[in-house]
């Protein structure tokens, strides 16, 4: 690699520092949470689901530098379209879903967890998270066992 390559690649560096990412500067407020069926539940899936999925995001130091920031901020916007903890009065059509995406292993996803080991949880951490969640959300089981019921 020459010297010009060297500095074309630090110029986009800081050109790409410029373009308009959504803020991550500033959560939106909560407005509504869940009806949380335990403190431990709520502890868990701060740890654990939180960053992504609640207006609570704690925003890591390369959340501020592109292209990395692009990522982390399109992550962010789309957890919280699936599922937001903190926007609770309004509709959260996947909340009986996420028990089962934790169950399956998609949540949370291993990248996140390798960045934020914190998110990683236990056997039982994870157990307690799913029958927390469960409890206080519903299960897509339930929805379906509901559903099932009425044709009957």
């Amino acid at each position: 690699i020459g010297l010009g390559a060297v500095i074309v690649f630090l110029i986009a560096f800081v050109v790409i520092q410029f373009l308009p990412v959504f803020r991550v500067s500033a959560n939106p407020p909560v407005t509504a949470t869940p009806p949380w069926n335990s403190p431990q539940t709520v502890q868990l899936a701060e740890r654990a689901c939180f960053d992504c999925h609640s207006n609570e995001t704690r925003w890591p130091w390369y959340s501020r530098i592109a292209p990395m920031s692009w990522l982390v901020a399109w992550d962010v916007k789309e957890g919280r379209r699936v599922l937001n903890f903190s926007e609770w009065d309004r509709p959260q059509e996947e909340a009986g879903e996420a028990a089962e995406t934790i169950l399956e292993g998609a949540m949370p996803p291993r990248a996140y967890v390798l960045l934020h080991p914190q998110a990683g949880l236990s056997a039982p951490e994870q157990e307690q998270l799913i029958q927390g969640l469960r409890a206080s959300l519903g299960s897509r089981r339930e929805a379906e066992s509901d559903e099932d019921g009425e044709r009957e």
